[in-house]
């Protein structure tokens, strides 16, 4: 076959990178729910044929999902084979959420569409949107103290909602029966079927000017060189085995932190991960399965290398030791209501505490880690109707090398944003009475950690009940090379003169919240990097001019000013 030239070769990435932007878009555009409207909690990819490699992931979805969509569509073409789904026609859409089968948790529920050309498969495209519901024992799915993934939820297994082009009104019953406020669920499943449509017809559009031949051809061409490109980035750490630990707070059950242990090695042009002695299965909602697991390193090893373009040849440089018996390799009916939002984002922190070791100008200290699950389900008496609220708040990111940390930045593994207060308390009865950074919040260090957000928000009427699964509440985010610790996070719940804190720390469920009681929430900051008093004095002086710390507060962290120098 003719090598492909450059030209076409880069007009065909990015149009296939197109193709997946624009499902991203019309997701969001046509969903119902803010936490994918407005907090863009999504992801739009396209798959290989044959193993469910990923092809092209948007810009603009989720990192987590990286490993997790592709691990679930290689899962959906093994039960297809094995004849424990129904094999794929034209116009077909699985609906999946079994976190066992490649997922997160139940509340990321996917959709699978076959690709077709003159007959025969081309591809798959997958996208997976967090609903605010899937059932289970508290509203929103994040039940801190579930036992068995049961308690989380409905669990599907890859079954067709829409049937050649058509929805099954039989199995989205099911669906409705088993979930809160089912009737806004219809709109973002058309959303969710519709964004794939796009995709195809943008795909189809590529297919028409190119070809087949010349698609399949550029796909592996692009999936060579992005292989090469993270081999070339990893010639430069130098050969080693790099050890850490990062610490979930607690799995929600048993008040004891769980333990992330990952040796790195580096050898040549390959890194491979093993987590031995991280603590084993435990009975709260803060397992990880290896889906999520593997994509939570893939995920931070992008963040240190961004200009590798993202698909399956990214990864082939990584090898990732199953961590079996561990909580990191969940199993049937171990819950895992934690695993996508937080467990992922303690398993990035190891790498980047391994990584900054090697390569200290290429990492940053730790950041906040944690995507603040907040979820509040009640009754508005005023509108005669139920609603499940889920909030995400971003967070402080660790100093670097060149600079501060980023302050209010969205979680590890995501792109998701803070949906706008004023659209959150026109669609639920709350009010945000402090939305603001948490100043002061980021580790000392010659670059200091980036701050978190402190926000407050009230029940105006009615009785709901809240839930909590956060994490780095029992020790803050890590410092490196002398760099302190960004600060921890904070619940705290408001009843008139008392305030009760979870025992948990980040994690609790089912809350009673009654018309004015508050919520407040203190989101991490990020670690420092490098020695406090090698900070640059101009800019302990500029913190000092914007309000973020007081005098007394800038001296016991960096020091007294210089000489001549007022603060």
């Amino acid at each position: 076959m003719t090598p492909i030239d450059a030209l076409t070769l880069a007009v065909v990435q990015a149009g296939l990178q197109q193709v997946c932007n624009e499902m991203d878009i019309a997701f969001s555009r046509s969903a119902f729910s803010p936490v994918i409207a407005e907090a863009d909690d999504r992801s739009d990819g396209i798959y290989d044929r044959d193993t469910g490699a990923l092809i092209a992931q948007g810009e603009y979805g989720l990192p987590v999902f990286v490993g997790t969509m592709q691990y679930s569509t290689g899962e959906l073409i093994r039960l297809i084979r094995e004849g424990r789904a129904g094999a794929p026609e034209p116009g077909d859409v699985y609906i999946v959420n079994d976190p066992y089968l490649g997922g997160t948790h139940l509340m990321d529920v996917r959709f699978v569409r076959p690709v077709f050309v003159e007959g025969a498969l081309f591809c798959w495209l997958q996208n997976t949107g967090h609903w605010p519901d899937i059932g289970g024992m508290v509203p929103g799915g994040f039940s801190a103290h579930a036992t068995e993934v049961e308690q989380e939820g409905l669990r599907l297994p890859p079954v067709k909602l829409f049937k050649r082009g058509a929805m099954d009104p039989e199995i989205f019953a099911i669906i409705a029966s088993n979930i809160r406020v089912a009737d806004q669920r219809i709109g973002d499943i058309k959303a969710q079927a519709a964004a794939l449509m796009v995709g195809e017809s943008r795909l189809m559009d590529l297919l028409a000017k190119y070809g087949r031949a010349t698609l399949d051809q550029a796909v592996a061409e692009i999936r060579a060189r992005s292989a090469e490109r993270m081999r070339a980035e990893i010639r430069q750490i130098p050969d080693g085995t790099y050890r850490s630990e990062a610490f979930v707070d607690s799995d929600g059950v048993v008040d004891e932190p769980l333990r992330i242990a990952l040796a790195l090695t580096k050898a040549g042009d390959t890194l491979t991960f093993d987590f031995t002695g991280s603590s084993p299965p435990c009975r709260g909602p803060m397992n990880s399965v290896v889906a999520t697991t593997y994509s939570s390193v893939y995920l931070a090893v992008k963040h240190v290398f961004p200009d590798v373009p993202i698909n399956a040849g990214t990864f082939a440089p990584l090898t990732i030791l199953r961590p079996e018996g561990t909580f990191l390799d969940a199993r049937y009916p171990r819950p895992v209501s934690g695993c996508a939002a937080e467990v992922s984002q303690r398993i990035a922190e190891a790498v980047f505490l391994a990584l900054v070791q090697a390569i200290p100008d290429r990492v940053t200290a730790a950041p906040a880690g944690t995507s603040g699950n907040f979820a509040l389900g009640g009754f508005d008496p005023a509108r005669n109707a139920a609603y499940v609220m889920y909030q995400i708040t971003g967070g402080g990111y660790g100093g670097n090398a060149l600079h501060d940390g980023l302050s209010n930045g969205c979680s590890t593994i995501g792109i998701s944003k803070t949906a706008p207060v004023e659209v959150m308390e026109q669609y639920y009865p709350v009010l945000f009475r402090r939305f603001a950074l948490r100043e002061g919040s980021g580790g000392a260090g010659a670059h200091r950690g980036g701050f978190g957000v402190h926000y407050e928000v009230e029940l105006l009427r009615g009785e709901a009940r809240a839930s909590f699964v956060m994490d780095h509440g029992r020790v803050g985010p890590p410092g490196v090379r002398g760099g302190r610790d960004g600060a921890r996070n904070v619940v705290r719940i408001h009843r008139g003169s008392e305030t009760l804190v979870p025992l948990h720390l980040s994690k609790d469920q089912n809350i009673a919240i009654r018309a004015g009681d508050r919520v407040e929430i203190m989101t991490p900051g990020g670690g420092g990097y490098g020695d406090p008093g090698e900070r640059d004095p101009a800019l302990v002086a500029r913190d000092l001019a914007r309000g973020y710390y007081r005098a007394d507060e800038a001296e016991a962290l960096w020091g007294p000013p210089p000489a001549g120098r007022r603060v």
